[in-house]
This record gives structure tokens, sequence and C-alpha cells, in this order.
């Protein structure tokens, strides 16, 4: 679609790549200068307009259920007569490799235990029955549609506008019914681009101290700063090997590997830890999760004060918006050809219930150990939150498999995000090409490396992870305007060439 001449005069790509290595080179050189100011702003956005992420998450829920029942729903993305490029159980695992990543391996049991050691609300003691079901509860909040809400908007916005439109996958196209201006829509799609960078190269650190600290459990191997630099580069390699293969092979096949071993680990936990009481923990949970959504969509602390729904809820809203860029347009790019409904309630729903599955199990198999069974693994979690899934394995049988297979788990997350993710920043830095060049995939997969080596060197990475959340207040305006012009688009659309079931 585009030639490489057009790419390197893309000052998209030029300007977003300058960026980005400043920030690396300030991170690497001031570390606690990078950090501290990165709190700062994020403490300054997260404070005074922690309310606006809270009512734009639930706004965007409210208009994708909306959409989803609304003649709106029939049309397709892409022309009337095409139909989806892959099987369900491949586009399941694409949407579950993309949006997860690492983060759900991670969080299965370290969050729910969070709770439970620290619970969400003051009345609740810790560590007791209140309190896991508290943290189950909250668990599956945070893990639901109201995260996938965010990814839902802008892969539907950017897919319409992709294969409906025959426009280019650029965030800022999908802004053209409302803004004009080419240099506001640079802007934009700058920004989109360095959010994405910084959420990926942070979640590549976090998924490389999780193999680290698994590779500790079950070999001893130490956790060093050499070895974490030895899983970059193993890591690097992989992927940019994988990227060589195309959306088609490489990552559509490691999806469906990822989905199976997930599903192979869940179901092993599930049978030989305490299955009853995981039905019943879901069970409960799925119902506090209905009955307290709206409350906790809209809880804030501005009576009695604290930071909990600050340092949990709003940094997960803030987190999803930032990550949005990279999700959405992933999810969009491998939709072609599903209706509005379909893309809906296949993004929205299955995503989610398969997180909260997850959670009630492995966080569950957590919970019952401790409460009935006299472990300590809150304490552990609480003491070096990347042991929980490892800690948890102790007690359960072929321990060193498990652990294994797990980490190997990790592994192909980490290969499948950067994957995705260096095949969106190409997109993105070569005017939303569906086939950018390789050297372009291969500049990016380099740089994300590189930016979560220098981190991992220069102990920045919590500082890298902090500034990406930033960018995360304007795009909740962005993505609230995305709304408004993908309705006042949709509202074009002629009756006749809505498909008719």
């Amino acid at each position: 679609m585009n030639n490489d001449k057009g790419i390197w005069n893309n000052p998209v790509f030029w300007v977003s790549a300058i960026i980005v290595l400043i920030l690396v080179l300030f991170g690497a050189i001031f570390p606690k200068v990078f950090e501290e100011r990165a709190n700062y702003l994020f403490e300054l956005t997260t404070h005074n307009f922690g309310w606006l992420y809270l009512l734009g998450v639930l706004l965007f829920v409210l208009f994708l259920l909306f959409l989803a029942i609304s003649r709106y729903g029939k049309i397709r993305l892409g022309s009337d007569e095409d139909r989806p490029d892959y099987p369900f159980f491949t586009w399941i695992g694409m949407l579950f490799s993309a949006g997860f990543g690492v983060g759900l391996v991670f969080w299965g049991i370290a969050e729910p235990m969070s709770h439970f050691f620290e619970t969400p609300m003051r009345d609740v003691e810790p560590l007791t029955e209140e309190a896991a079901r508290l943290a189950m509860g909250y668990s599956f909040f945070h893990w639901g549609i109201s995260q996938w809400s965010v990814f839902t908007i802008v892969g539907l916005i950017i897919g319409y506008h992709q294969f409906r439109k025959k426009d280019d996958g650029l965030v800022s196209t999908s802004l053209s019914p409302i803004i004009k201006n080419g240099g506001i829509k640079k802007f934009i799609d700058i920004l989109a681009v360095i959010a994405t960078v910084m959420g990926v190269a942070t979640s590549l650190g976090l998924g490389i101290l999780q193999i680290n600290g698994g590779l500790n459990a079950v070999f001893g191997l130490e956790k060093s700063t050499l070895v974490q630099l030895l899983i970059v580069l193993v890591l690097l390699i992989l992927y940019l090997s994988s990227s060589t293969t195309g959306l088609n092979k490489g990552i559509k096949w490691l999806s469906n590997l990822n989905l199976a071993l997930a599903l192979v680990l869940m179901l092993f936990v599930f049978f030989t830890g305490p299955s009853v009481f995981i039905l019943n923990a879901f069970t409960v949970g799925l119902g506090d999760y209905i009955s307290d959504f709206i409350t906790y969509s809209l809880r804030m602390q501005p009576y009695r004060g604290g930071t909990w729904v600050q340092d949990w809820t709003i940094f997960y809203w803030a987190w999803a918006i930032a990550w949005s860029p990279f999700v959405g347009a992933f999810v969009a790019r491998v939709s072609r050809g599903r209706t509005i409904r379909e893309f809906i309630m296949g993004v929205l729903v299955v995503p989610p219930l398969i997180a909260l599955i997850w959670i009630a199990v492995f966080g569950g198999t957590a919970l019952h150990l401790d409460l009935f069974e006299g472990t300590s693994i809150a304490q552990a979690v609480n003491s070096d939150i990347t042991s929980a899934l490892f800690e948890t394995y102790k007690y359960l049988p072929l321990t060193q498999v498990m652990s294994v297979l797990s980490i190997f788990l990790i592994l192909t997350f980490l290969v499948t995000s950067a994957d995705s993710a260096t095949y969106i920043l190409g997109s993105m830095t070569s005017k939303g090409s569906l086939h950018p060049p390789l050297i372009v995939k291969f500049i990016w997969g380099t740089l994300i490396s590189a930016i979560a080596a220098v981190l991992i060197i220069a102990s920045g990475l919590e500082g890298l992870q902090t500034a990406s959340l930033v960018s995360a207040l304007p795009f909740t305006l962005i993505l609230i305007a995305m709304c408004f012009s993908l309705f006042k688009s949709l509202r074009k659309e002629p009756r006749k060439k809505v498909e008719r079931r």
C-alpha cells in the first residue's frame, strides 16, 4: 500500500522514534529524576481526573451495548460480502494473546491475593473469608468488560474505517469526521505510537522479571540483571524471527498455542485443586460482579480519603486506555468481515469471560490454600509479587512440570505481544499499511527490547510504566471523540446496505 520511501519521509515515524529515544536516554542517565517526574505527573492526572477515567469507561460500555442491540449491529467491518478472515478459535486466541499478554498470567493470582492481604474496603478485615470474597469480586471487576470496552471501542472504530470505509488504519483517521487539521492528526498518531512503545516495553520488562522469578523457583537460577538481559536477547531473537513470517503464520500459530496451553494449565489446576470451591467462588464472584458493577464503576473516595481506588481501579483504566492504540489496532486487523454485533459480543464478552474463569481457578486455589490449609501465599505475594504463580504451584501436584510450562507460556505470550506490537507500530508509522515493511518492524522490535534492557539496568521500569500512563489522559478525551465520530458515520449508513439476516 505504501512504499518504503514514503515511510522514511513520514514524520510520525521519526518524531515518535526520537521522542522515545530521548525518554530512554533520560531514564537511563537520570533514573531517579525520571521516576519522580513520572510519578508526579501520574499522581496529578489520576488525582484530578480520576472521575473522567471512571465516567469515560462506563460510557464506553454503555455505548457498545447500544451499538450491539441497535440496527447498526448488522453492519460489517468490510463490504457486505466479506466474511471473517479467521475461524472463531483462532480469532479468540489472537484477542487473548494481544489483549492479555502476560498480564493475566501475572495478575491471576497476584491481584486477588493482594486484595486479600490489603482489602479494598476499610471496614473489611484482611485475611478473612469476607476479604477473600471481596478480593475475588474486585478482581473480576478489574478484568471484566470495563477494561475490554476500551480495546473494543478502538478496535471497532479503526476496523470500521479501515475495512468499511477503505481508509488507513490510523487512530487519527477515525476522527476525520470531526477533525480536519493535519497537524492535530499527526500529533494524535505520534501519541498513539509513544503510548504503544512504552506499554509494550514495560510489559516485556514485567514478563522478563516473572520469567527470571520462575527460573529461580524451578532451577535455582539467580535473580540478576545479567540473566534478565539474556532473557531480553532471547525474546528479541524469537519475536523478530516470528515477525518475518507475517500475521497469518507466526502470530496466528503462537496465538493458537497460547490459548491451548493456557486452557491445559487452567484445567490441570481446576481438577487438581479445590474444584468445588472454585466453582462456588466463581458463581459468587460473578454474582458480586454483576450486582456491584455500577457501584464499583463509579466508586471514588472523596469523603473518607485514601488512595486504593486510585492505585487500582483508576490505574487499571488508565493502563487500558494507554494500551488501547496497540490492542485496538491489532484487534481491528484480525476482525475484518465480522459484523459490529459479532465484534462487540466477541471482543467485549469472550476474553473477559476467560479472564474471570482464569482468576477463579488460579486465584480461587490460592485463596483456598490460605484460608483452609494454613499456607501464606498472600504474605509471599506481598513480599514479592512475581512469586504468586510459582508459590501456589508448590502446593499442587507436578510442581516442576507446571512451573516449566508456565514459564514457557509467559515466554510465548511475550513473543506474541511483542510480535503483534511490531506489526502495529510498523502499520502506525507507515501510514496505516496492512503490510508494513520488515525493516520498520525490525526497528521497532529492536527499540522496544532496547528500552526494556535499559530500564532493567537503570531500575526505571516502574517509572516508565507510570510515564506511559500519563498519555491516558489525552487519550480518554480522544476515545470519547472517537465515539461521537463513529456514531456520526454510522448514522450516514444507508439502511439498504445493512445486512439483513
